[in-house]
């Protein structure tokens, strides 16, 4: 829009004053330069300057044996993002040890990310990308969460790895926990509400590599569409909003 409007405003000025001789060589040449860059950057952007630059990384294990199972809910999570926005379909990048895709949410630029490397060498397919401390506050790990219930999730950041492999390997990698994440409960409930959370190293892997109950694959659609939601909030309006906004229920 103030691209627009410079650009009409630059044509008035010729017309009324620069054809009147009413204007100097020095104010001619800023308006010259101003007309310049704004079809420059229309040539660029197609009118539509891209504000923001954001990294969506989906936690999970590689392969059609591990598509359904709980560890690999962040990447169920993602993959509603994907259909409702309309992002392209899936490229195999062997640079990134991953796969990818990319679009726009409004005027931000979303890269998405899932990595094709096992759960803890998720790090891997972030080191070329994440580069930088303020590229990596633009990013956004989603992730399974054993403290949590299924059909809750929570939004953090700057936040250890309490435990989670994934994402102990991504902080490792580009050496700072200043991202966000977004923690997907896996765990189930009794029922007065108490978490029911599996004890004991073996007890852990068996769950979380086992796969969801049909009974939870309901819950599973409704939670990641919230989380869609929570992700677009996240890019559009800030992740403290989204804090406030889903953080609460």
């Amino acid at each position: 829009m103030t691209m627009r409007v410079l650009g009409i405003s630059y044509q008035v000025y010729k017309v009324k004053n620069i054809e009147k001789g009413k204007v100097g060589f020095l104010d001619f040449m800023i308006f010259k330069l101003i007309f310049l860059f704004v079809k420059l950057a229309r040539k660029l952007f197609g009118g539509n300057m891209i504000v923001n630059m954001h990294y969506i990384a989906a936690l999970g294990n590689p392969g059609e044996e591990y598509k359904n199972t709980r560890h690999n809910v962040g990447r169920i999570a993602l993959e509603e993002f994907v259909k409702k926005n309309n992002f392209p379909d899936w490229v195999s990048d062997k640079k990134l040890k991953a796969l990818s895709s990319e679009g726009k949410i409004r005027k931000d630029k979303v890269f998405l990310i899932e990595p094709e490397t096992f759960m803890n060498k998720s790090g891997l397919s972030l080191q070329l990308i994440i580069t930088s401390k303020k590229k990596a506050e633009g990013l956004i790990v989603i992730h399974d969460d054993l403290d949590l219930p299924i059909g809750k999730f929570k939004i953090s950041f700057n936040k250890s790895s309490g435990g989670h492999r994934g994402v102990e390997s991504i902080i490792k990698t580009i050496k700072t926990e200043a991202f966000t994440r977004v923690r997907v409960g896996i765990s189930p409930t009794t029922p007065s509400g108490k978490l029911k959370k599996p004890k004991g190293e073996k007890e852990v892997g068996d769950f979380i590599l086992g796969e969801f109950k049909k009974s939870e694959i309901e819950i599973l659609k409704k939670i990641s569409k919230k989380v869609a939601e929570a992700l677009e909030m996240i890019i559009t309006e800030g992740k403290e909003k989204a804090m406030g906004e889903f953080n609460r229920s």
